[in-house]
């Protein structure tokens, strides 16, 4: 095996450009946009070169004696084994520290490339006694997850052989989108017309990327020949975006072994057992190290590859789809701490640590890492909680929002396929959260305002919508009106990956005094909330009259379960776990908790029912309650209370519960299970509604002073929602009637908007609802819709 050496002049040369870059700009935030860009490692065809930013290294450790450990397989490594011990080539290499930065190049490392694992690397230093290792924030790899050495990687060869060039290329030659509001010439996608979330974790049997190329392509394979789809396949269709959740490396349980398991340690090699990464979570508890590539959990083959084949199918699909990241950059999980150093951290926060975006190379360091993300390939970026991108004014003595930092993140430009253009912008914002009057203070359009051709999260999407409420629809009908009138720019719709986890956290029997649950909606609660999150009133609603960009999830279009999922946490998995105490009342039929395929790990605890489960959860939630969330004290109680699970409780065995609970609710929720129960006439009727969508895609601009929403008043037990609208243009003209919610009610279309009776055609009806003319009585039950549509564009 060839030895690495370490190349001196290119190293000098490397800082001696920072030095450069330093001296050039004013702002040390400037000068660091672009030092960042080199951080990392960078293969450069013939030799790799390293940058590290060490801040906490100056004044302490000797630059002399801080070096770049170098680990090369010395056998081909299987990277989708379970676990396998591998000898690695072991090199220290010397390093240049140019202030607080840390630079080598070096020739003969091994870039990975799909079919081989490259050269791991870390910086490696003496103290007091101990051999201490920095990982590297902005690696393009991490096959062993966060916590293990980056890798080398050839980031250029996979972009020169990604399938979906000319995608691209046609977005060059198309140039800048009349919306873009841009003056330098960089082209930006345009927004999508409606859009599907999805979680890469749970949407197929094997939880990764290559699990949904595999759907996506054959589904793609099967529209280029005319063949029918099924029922679970037409879940997926119809849509001309898809937004992943987070991909980005994960916080793990600091209580399981891990997955960089290094043995014997000599000077020239190093034996480790390695493991598959296998974490469950939901994406959102991130470490920001590794930010710019790829959870390896959700990775097959464990090579970043397999984002770009993703994509490179949703792009040459025969009616081409938009990709769009969930970007969550707004925090750090507390596991963070031990991966980076103290300059990132302005102090602890509501979800782990708050982030320095005062810090000029933190600031510029955390737009690199969403450049590098982007780069992938992706069409649009989701900010998850833009609200929360905040910092501490001493003076004023309270928080402000760095909408300048917001604004940055929209600046950003990318570069794919020899391509450079700016992402479709979406913001979730919804200041003045978490101000106890924020639900009736917040616009959802501070950022809107600010960036016109970026869209926000509307009203009616945030997590704390639960239409499974009776009066829901009532009670919303102001923000629904507002997205009538001005939700060209939002994401609309009640599905998504919080709204559904709010509703499994309703209360099944509420007291008389609290909100009540529909019960028009089902006759049992699974159904009850299955119907809420898709529901043909609101889907036809959605889709088919109101302006934005509708986001449908894939478990709500399957009827899927779904809840928080997270084996990660050692800390507050068991208050997780108590918060959703009502999950078994609202998600799991008696007949799914005895299926041998589910709740595995639970059934070994003694839960022999649902009712059982549910019993001891909602015990569970006392004892947090009650013991201040004490572990000890929650042990002890729950031990002499009588529960399936026995009477000597230890503190480990609530954690390993709640980890069993986790892994059996991910493996319930996995979509690939729920194939078979789909049925076909509302598959059906989903599709065809969001296809009406694109056919029709001028009800994506508002209402205007021609148009009408409105609700019957008095509701009388109902609360129906109508609307009429046209489109100049084309001289069509929709006219919509829903039973958002209530008893059934007789109503004629035609009388609740002064239109002519005649020329009318049923363009969506709810499954099951026979319907042929708006002059006629039409009887609607609860979650029931119709939309009529006639054209006068040809008549004389």
């Amino acid at each position: 095996m060839a030895r690495s050496s370490f190349r001196s002049g290119a190293t000098e040369a490397l800082c001696t450009w920072q030095r450069d870059r330093l001296d050039e700009h004013e702002s040390r935030f400037d000068a660091a946009m672009q030092i960042t860009s080199r951080l990392g490692a960078h293969w450069q065809d013939s030799h790799a070169e390293f940058g590290f930013w060490t801040p906490e290294l100056v004044g302490s450790v000797p630059a002399d004696a801080v070096e770049l450990e170098l680990l090369t397989a010395t056998e081909p490594v299987d990277l989708t084994a379970a676990e396998q011990t591998v000898a690695f080539d072991r090199q220290l290499v010397e390093t240049r520290r140019e202030g607080e930065f840390t630079w080598a190049a070096v020739d003969g490392p091994r870039p990975g490339t799909r079919d081989q694992l490259g050269t791991l690397y870390r910086l490696s230093y003496e103290h007091d006694g101990s051999r201490e290792t920095i990982t590297d924030p902005f690696a393009d790899s991490l096959p062993f997850g966060a916590y293990g050495p980056p890798e080398l990687y050839d980031m250029d060869r996979l972009d020169e052989q990604r399938d979906d060039r000319a995608y691209f290329q046609a977005l060059a030659e198309d140039g800048v989108a009349p919306h873009a509001h841009e003056d330098d010439g960089v082209p930006r996608f345009e927004p999508a017309t409606s859009m599907l979330e999805v979680h890469p974790g749970t949407a197929t049997e094997s939880g990764t990327l290559a699990g949904l190329t595999d759907i996506f392509d054959r589904i793609g394979q099967k529209q280029r020949d005319g063949e029918a789809l099924t029922p679970a396949e037409r879940n997926f269709t119809g849509y001309d975006a898809v937004q992943l959740m987070p991909l980005a490396p994960i916080t793990q349980n600091e209580d399981e072994l891990g997955y960089w398991l290094p043995e014997a340690e000599r000077e020239a090699q190093l034996t480790a057992t390695v493991r598959r990464p296998d974490m469950i979570n939901w994406g959102y508890d991130i470490v920001i190290s590794g930010f710019g590539t790829v959870n390896p959990a959700i990775l097959e083959s464990r090579r970043p590859d397999e984002l770009v084949d993703l994509i490179a199918t949703l792009h040459t699909m025969p009616d081409p789809v938009k990709v769009v990241f969930d970007i969550a950059l707004g925090h750090a999980d507390n596991g963070a701490l031990p991966l980076l150093n103290d300059e990132w951290f302005a102090g602890p926060g509501m979800y782990g640590q708050e982030l320095d975006y005062t810090q000029p190379v933190v600031r510029a360091g955390l737009l690199e890492l969403q450049r590098r993300k982007m780069d992938f390939g992706a069409d649009g970026i989701r900010v998850d909680g833009a609200q929360d991108f905040t910092n501490w004014d001493p003076e004023a003595e309270e928080e402000y929002h760095d909408d300048e930092y917001l604004a940055e993140m929209d600046r950003v430009t990318q570069e794919v396929a020899g391509v450079e253009y700016r992402p479709w912008m979406i913001y979730e914002d919804g200041r003045p959260w978490p101000r106890s009057d924020w639900e009736l203070a917040s616009t959802y359009r501070t950022l809107i305002e600010e960036h016109p051709h970026a869209y926000q999260w509307g009203p009616v999407t945030f997590a704390h919508n639960t239409p499974a409420l009776q009066t829901f629809w009532a009670t919303k009908w102001w923000r629904v009106r507002e997205v009538a009138d001005m939700g060209e720019n939002w994401i609309s719709g009640v599905a998504n990956h919080d709204t559904i986890r709010r509703g499994t956290q309703l209360e099944p029997d509420p007291p008389f005094s609290q909100p009540q649950i529909n019960r028009y909606l089902g006759d049992s609660r699974q159904e009850q909330l299955e119907r809420a999150y898709n529901n043909p009133a609101t889907t036809i609603l959605f889709h088919g009259f109101m302006p934005g960009c509708p986001m449908d999830f894939t478990h709500a279009n399957m009827r899927a379960p779904w809840g928080f999922v997270r084996d990660t946490d050692a800390v507050w998995n068991l208050k997780v776990l108590a918060e959703e105490k009502n999950f078994p009342e609202w998600q799991i039929r008696d007949r799914d908790f005895e299926d041998d395929r589910f709740f595995t790990r639970l059934k070994e605890w003694g839960f022999e029912s649902r009712e059982q489960l549910s019993a001891f959860l909602t015990r569970l939630s006392d004892t947090v309650s009650m013991t201040d969330y004490d572990k000890a004290e929650m042990a002890a109680l729950l031990s002499v209370v009588g529960t399936p699970v026995g009477d000597d409780l230890s503190v480990e065995d609530l954690e390993q519960l709640g980890l069993d609970w986790m892994r059996d609710i991910a493996h319930f929720a996995t979509l690939s299970h729920w194939t078979d129960t789909q049925d076909d006439d509302r598959t059906a009727f989903d599709l065809e509604v969001r296809r009406f969508r694109h056919e029709h895609d001028w009800v994506t601009t508002a209402l205007t002073g021609e148009d009408t929403l409105n609700y019957v008043y008095p509701t009388d037990g109902t609360v129906l929602y109508y609307g009429y609208r046209t489109d100049s243009e084309t001289g069509e003209e929709l006219l919509f009637v829903g039973a958002m919610e209530g008893v059934a009610e007789t109503v004629t279309p035609s009388h609740l908007v002064d239109v002519d009776e005649s020329g009318w055609d049923v363009a969506l009806a709810s499954p099951g609802l026979a319907v042929e003319d708006p002059g006629e009585p039409v009887p609607l039950a609860d979650s029931q819709a119709v939309l009529f549509s006639r054209s006068t564009a040809n008549e004389p």
